[in-house]
This record gives C-alpha cells, sequence and structure tokens, in this order.
C-alpha cells in the first residue's frame, strides 16, 4: 500500500483527475488530501461530489483547510465575507447556484467531518498549514492554527540546514515528528514547481489556484505526480491569477 499526499485542489478537478490517473491510483492506496478543496476554478460542487464519492471506494482522509472552513461558514452560516470572495470564493459562490438542498447538505457535513491533522503510525503528520506549540499538536491552543498558520513553513526554511536536532536551539516543534506535511502556502504561483523539503518539512502546494500544477506526493519514495498547469485546463478562467 502506498501513502499519496495531495496538495491543495482549489476546485481543479480535472487537475486531479490526471494526478489520480497518472499516479495511477488503486484502491490498495491510502490517499491524503492536504486541504483547499474550493476556491479558484469553477468546479467546487463537482470536486466535494467526487471527493465523497472517491471515499466511497478508496481508502481517503480529509484534512481541513481554511478555504474550506470560509466556504463552510458561508453555506452553513450565511457568513458573508468579502475578502473569502476575493480570494477564490466568488467562483464557489457561483458553482453553488446550481446546486440543490440535498447537495449542499451533503457538502456541510463533508466540511464539518474534516480532520485539523492526522498522525500515522510512523510520527508522520499531515496538515494543512502548521502549528506553533513548542509541545506538538496536541497541545496547540487556537485550532485555526492548523488551517492559516504560514510560521511552519518560514521556520523550516529559514532553519540552518547545518543545525543538528539534538542542538539546544533547534526548533523544538519539529523534533517530535518524522517529517511534516503541508500544502497552504504555494511554492509558486506563476509557474511549474515540485514538492519541496526544508528541514522534515515537505510543502505540496505547487500553485493549481495560480499557474501551477497539482501535486501528488508518496511520502515514502517522494516520488512525484503533477497534472498539467490547472490554468491550461480551466482557459476561459482567472482561477486565482
Amino acid at each position: 500500500m502506498r501513502t499519496l499526499v495531495i496538495g491543495d485542489i482549489h476546485s481543479g478537478l480535472e487537475g486531479l483527475k490526471q494526478v489520480l490517473e497518472r499516479g495511477q491510483v488503486t484502491t490498495e492506496d491510502q490517499l491524503i488530501f492536504l486541504g483547499d478543496y474550493v476556491d479558484g476554478w469553477s468546479q467546487a460542487v463537482e470536486t466535494v461530489d467526487f471527493l465523497i464519492d472517491l471515499k466511497s471506494n478508496h481508502n481517503c482522509r480529509f484534512i481541513r483547510g481554511n478555504h474550506d472552513e470560509l466556504c463552510l461558514e458561508w453555506l452553513r452560516d450565511g457568513k458573508d465575507n468579502p475578502l473569502w470572495l476575493q480570494h477564490g470564493g466568488g467562483a464557489t459562490l457561483a458553482s453553488y447556484k446550481e446546486a440543490d438542498k440535498k447537495t449542499k447538505e451533503n457538502h456541510i457535513h463533508f466540511y464539518e467531518s474534516l480532520e485539523n491533522y492526522y498522525l500515522d503510525t510512523e510520527k508522520r503528520l499531515f496538515l494543512h498549514a502548521g502549528f506553533t506549540n513548542l509541545k506538538g499538536v496536541e497541545h496547540e491552543y487556537f485550532k485555526q492554527t492548523f488551517y492559516w498558520d504560514r510560521t511552519l513553513w518560514e521556520l523550516a526554511r529559514s532553519l540552518n540546514p547545518d543545525l543538528k536536532i539534538n542542538d539546544a536551539h533547534y526548533p523544538k516543534r519539529l523534533t517530535h515528528y518524522k517529517e511534516i506535511f503541508i500544502g497552504h502556502t504555494p511554492i509558486s504561483k506563476t509557474g511549474i514547481a515540485v514538492p519541496k523539503q526544508a528541514a522534515n518539512v515537505w510543502n505540496v502546494d505547487t500553485g493549481a489556484a495560480f499557474k501551477g500544477p497539482l501535486s501528488m506526493l508518496d511520502v515514502d519514495t517522494k516520488k512525484v505526480w503533477q497534472s498539467d498547469p490547472v490554468d491550461t485546463l480551466y482557459p476561459n478562467e482567472p482561477g486565482r491569477n
């Protein structure tokens, strides 16, 4: 069984279909989605429908992204968030205009059931954005940090590669996990990029909401599969560009 982690989709369903096909995904694989399923391209409803159906016959885990929480707040609670609309929410709102009541109820359940993080038996941590507590995710005070934080990736990138893990100055929050897999912060918004490692953190967001591809990473072998740049799959749409 492979463990495959998928970066931020942002309603780019055509890109998701490509990476699943190119990776020859089967029901034997474990699929871990890092969040931000909506906000960007036009297929928000279709993307969530696809993921719900995928879970019925595949081993899937769905992590909560900040865009998923914003969409839930609008869909369930009617919250009007102008910033959300400016950052991809407008396309999601338009997609839901054609959705019936049952579809919306199913999607609310999907968004509510998302996990803030997943820690496997090998001490590999999967979450959308990051965490700040020095003792690890179980001690995080503010749960929103799991899907809004950007300091984890910033910390990992700025860390002196010569600093040893047993050094007193080594960041304590990184020492609890063998590897950490995140999305949230695009490696590039303007072109093709691949997942990158800094310290023990892997960033799998390769800018599918913008002009990059969607990426899927085998957490054991580090093999990567990518879609075409997602903007080329939706040539008449702006996405989040």
